[in-house]
Order: structure tokens, then C-alpha cells, then sequence
């Protein structure tokens, strides 16, 4: 026998590694995908993860998180692979040890997770160690003469594991789309009751300036959340428990919600991990069950202070009940977003919208319990030092021109949006190279509870120049111009673009 080649080990290890991945995503396949070793262990990682590192993540990739995230873990995932088989040149056992561990950490990541469901990751290790042992076996083979054949066996079996292990991925990710979600939304939208939009009036944005439209197409809405995978939930499937600080708990299945009366709302939301000048800010039409109309039928008891709503994957969000129960806040139980059922990855098929709260505090997607109770009972990002109350704080933002452009000098258009959600805003202004502040143009309002776009004609002579925004909502107050992260409760600062006029 003998030692194996670096190359050959690491192949062991990578092919043992992909191997339990995909073993485990099979059988994850065929119950809840969310169970899934690499879903859990990025599951359970988010949940660990201080806020500091999320928000990096966050003002680093955006809504592209998630996908840096599993990209960051094929990477972990790959280079423990390739050092089980380094460590095992002569021994099977140290690598069987690395992949047995890694393993071990997928069961731990289940076992951590509210939707539980361990046996994928224990397949996925039993997997791992047995490929491993298999293909090392095969892999230091004996001398010459018979060293032609081995190798061309140690080939074949590994050209066996590659085709098993793409077939086991592909399998899982099949099953794992077939759960009969999009199947559900059809029925959904057949039967929907027709509840007709809040006109947008003319002139309610200044998209050939280079704002956003006033509506966002559902494939544009931001979208941040702790799902590494969207929850697959079924409406028929659907109950949401009410219950806690009550006088008559309610069980609602969905037929039972969209028999209810409706309300159709435009709406701006707004994420906290949004920065001064950010993109995580959109605005929908929704359809749903007034969340007050269910509180005062539920009957909330003296001293309750907040609904926490619980997703199906196990999130939390912490609304004040006293800002639910506002006659004219307008919050929603949606479950349709611009004339359709709720995308997948926007919490079909109900999930929480409160004008004027920042996500956090109120957006709960996949929503499936809701207990009045007090905040003594913190919620996830309360737990992680997040403020418990999150009103969105007045901002505004320059779309247009983009920071570095090259532009004519003479008349030049900013353009952009503000936004003070249940406020209104009164007025924006800009300033050129920190002098003195001019008013904008507003477009036309469509309602307190949306963003507001404006627009600025100025003269601006050859040479680089700063433009500065700022907003003042309709009590006439303007927003905070001192500069603060989004960490505890929203950031605050005037956004700036930097340009050159030729």
C-alpha cells in the first residue's frame, strides 16, 4: 500500500464532502427542505452571527446576503473537504474524523433550528465517512503491477460518486420546488375576492429624471430576512393562531381570512439595515385583513404591549399594540402584493405590513402565530441588541446623478426620493457645494404612508460639485442631519452624490 498523492487526497475529501451535501439534500428532499445540512447550518449561523457582522453583510452585498453567505460556505465546506484528505495521506482515519465533525456540526445546526429534523444530516455524515473511507481505500491501492487497474478502478468509482451526487442534489432541489407552493398561488388568485388598488395619481413620480417608479414590481422589491431558504408554505396548509393577552383567542385558516373584510393600502417599507442613500426601501399596493379589525375582536386585555408575530421558520418581530390599534394606521394582514398572491420570498401566503415601522419591528413574512403579550417577551432582533421600538425616521435620497458621473455643465436635474412614513413630507430641499438651500419640486402625493419623489433644475458651472438632500416631513421638521449607523433603531445623515461637470 501506499501514501496517496496530494491531488488524489484532496479529491477524496472534495468528492466525500459534496457526496454528504447532496445525500442530505435528498432526503431533506423528501420532507422539509429547510432541514437540509447546508440550509441549517446557515440557518443556525445567522441566528449566532452579532448584528455587527450581519450588518456588513448586508451594507456590503445588499439583498444579496444570502448568496455571499452560501457562497462564503461552499468555500468553508470545500477547504474542509480538501484538508480531510491532506490529513489522511496514510490513514483513513484523521480525514474520517474531519467529516465525521463536520457532520456532527449539521446535526447540532438541526437539532438548533425550530423546524428540527435531523436525519439529513445524520445521513449526510454516515454518507460522507463511508465515501471517504471508500475512495481512500481505493485511492492508495497497491504498487505495480496491478497500480494501472486500481487506478482505473479508484476512476470509475469516482466518476460513479460525481454522477450520484449530482443526481442526489438535483433530486432533492426537485422535491424541494415540487411542495405544491406555486400550485397553491394559483388557486389562490382564482379565488382571491377582486379589491380594487388606490388610484396613483398623475405625476406621482419623475422616472424620466431618474427616479424609481412609483410602483415596485414585485421581481424589484428589496427583500432582507433570516431565510437562507424561502419558507414553502402552503395557504391551504395555513393557520395563524391569535392568542396571549385576550379575551377570546381566534384560529384563522386562510379561507377564512380573505372572507373578512378587506382593505387595499399602497404602502412604503422601509428595512432598518437601510443606510443613508440605501435601496432597501420599495413601495407595493397591498390587499388584506385589517390587523385591527382582528385585536378588537379578540378583545386586547389592560397592560398588553405588543403582538409578537412568529414566522414558520421561527422569526420574530414585536409590534406595539397600541400602534396596531391606531384607527388610521392601516395595519395589514396581506396576503396579495401588486394584484397578485404573495411572491414565495415575500411570505406567502400572509405575512404583516405596518406603515411606518420599520421592518423589524413589524413585517413578519410566513406569519403563522401572533400572541399579545409584553415586551418582556423580546423579540429575535431584540435579542440582539436591537431597539425595541423602530419608527422609520424621515430621509430622502439623490437617485440622480449618480455619484462619479460626467456631466454638461449648465442646468442639471437632481432627482430622488423622501419618505416619512404616517407623516407625510411637506418639502425637500438641496444645497450645491455646502451653500444655502433651495427648495425641490415635489411630485404629486399619493398618500402619507409612501415615499414622495423630487425633483431640482440648477446651473452649475464646470468642475466637480457636491449636492446634499434633505427631506422635512409635514409637522415641518427636518430630518436629522447627524450621521448615525442603522444600529439601534435606523440611520440617520443627509445623503450626497460627488459629480463632475464638464
Amino acid at each position: 500500500m501506499t501514501s496517496l498523492s496530494h491531488g488524489r487526497a484532496v479529491v477524496i475529501g472534495l468528492l466525500a464532502a459534496g457526496s454528504a451535501l447532496a445525500a442530505g439534500h435528498l432526503v431533506a428532499g423528501f420532507g422539509d427542505p429547510r432541514t437540509s445540512p447546508p440550509v441549517a447550518v446557515g440557518g443556525a449561523f445567522i441566528d449566532l452571527v452579532p448584528p455587527g457582522v450581519k450588518e456588513f453583510a448586508v451594507a456590503v452585498f445588499g439583498t444579496a446576503d444570502k448568496l455571499a453567505l452560501i457562497v462564503g460556505m461552499a468555500l468553508v465546506i470545500a477547504a474542509l473537504g480538501a484538508l480531510a484528505g491532506l490529513v489522511s495521506r496514510r490513514s483513513v482515519l484523521p480525514g474520517a474524523l474531519v467529516i465525521g465533525a463536520f457532520g456532527l456540526v449539521g446535526v447540532v445546526a438541526a437539532l438548533s433550528r425550530p423546524e428540527g429534523g435531523v436525519a439529513p444530516a445524520l445521513v449526510s455524515m454516515i454518507v460522507g465517512v463511508g465515501v471517504f473511507a471508500v475512495l481512500h481505500h481505493l485511492g492508495r491501492g497497491p504498487a505495480a503491477p496491478s497500480a494501472e487497474i486500481e487506478r482505473r478502478r479508484f476512476l470509475a468509482t469516482s466518476g460513479l460518486v460525481v454522477v450520484g451526487a449530482g443526481l442526489a442534489g438535483i433530486t432533492g432541489s426537485s422535491l424541494s420546488k415540487g411542495s405544491g407552493v406555486a400550485t397553491s398561488q394559483r388557486a389562490v388568485a382564482a379565488r382571491l375576492p377582486k379589491v380594487p388598488a388606490p388610484p396613483i395619481p398623475a405625476g406621482a413620480d419623475f422616472v424620466a429624471d431618474g427616479t424609481p417608479s412609483f410602483i415596485t414590481p414585485n421581481s424589484g422589491f428589496y427583500r432582507i430576512d433570516t431565510a437562507l431558504v424561502v419558507p414553502q408554505l402552503r395557504a391551504e396548509d395555513w393557520r395563524l393562531r391569535l392568542h396571549g393577552m385576550v379575551d377570546r383567542e381566534l384560529d384563522l385558516s386562510f379561507t377564512d381570512l380573505i372572507n373578512r373584510r378587506l382593505e387595499s393600502r399602497t404602502i412604503t417599507l422601509a428595512c432598518v439595515s437601510n443606510e443613508v442613500g440605501g435601496n432597501l426601501i420599495s413601495t407595493a399596493n397591498f390587499v388584506g385583513v385589517p390587523v385591527r379589525d382582528l385585536l378588537l375582536e379578540a378583545g386586547v386585555r389592560p397592560g398588553a404591549q405588543q403582538l409578537l408575530t412568529t414566522s414558520t421558520d421561527g422569526y420574530s418581530a414585536g409590534t406595539p399594540v397600541d400602534v396596531l390599534l391606531e384607527p388610521d394606521r392601516g395595519a395589514l394582514l396581506a396576503f396579495e402584493m401588486n394584484g397578485e398572491p404573495l411572491p414565495a420570498r415575500h411570505g406567502f401566503p400572509v405575512r404583516m405590513v405596518v406603515p411606518g415601522l420599520y421592518g423589524y419591528v413589524s413585517a413578519t413574512k410566513w406569519l403563522v402565530d401572533a400572541e399579545v403579550t409584553t415586551f418582556d417577551r423580546p423579540a429575535y432582533w431584540q435579542q440582539r441588541g436591537w431597539s425595541q421600538q423602530g419608527p422609520i425616521k424621515t430621509q430622502s435620497r439623490i437617485d440622480r446623478p449618480q455619484r462619479a458621473a460626467q456631466i454638461p455643465a449648465g442646468p442639471v436635474t437632481v432627482a430622488g426620493i423622501a419618505w416619512a412614513q404616517h407623516t407625510g413630507i411637506d418639502a425637500v430641499q438641496v444645497r450645491v457645494d455646502g451653500g444655502p438651500w433651495q427648495s425641490a419640486e415635489l411630485a404629486t402625493e399619493v398618500g402619507r404612508d409612501t415615499w414622495r419623489m423630487w425633483r431640482a433644475t440648477l446651473e452649475l458651472p464646470t468642475g466637480d460639485h457636491v449636492v446634499q438632500c434633505r427631506a422635512i416631513d409635514r409637522d415641518g421638521v427636518p430630518q436629522i442631519e447627524a450621521r448615525q449607523g442603522v444600529v439601534p433603531d435606523g440611520a440617520t445623515g443627509l445623503h450626497e452624490t460627488t459629480f463632475r461637470c464638464a
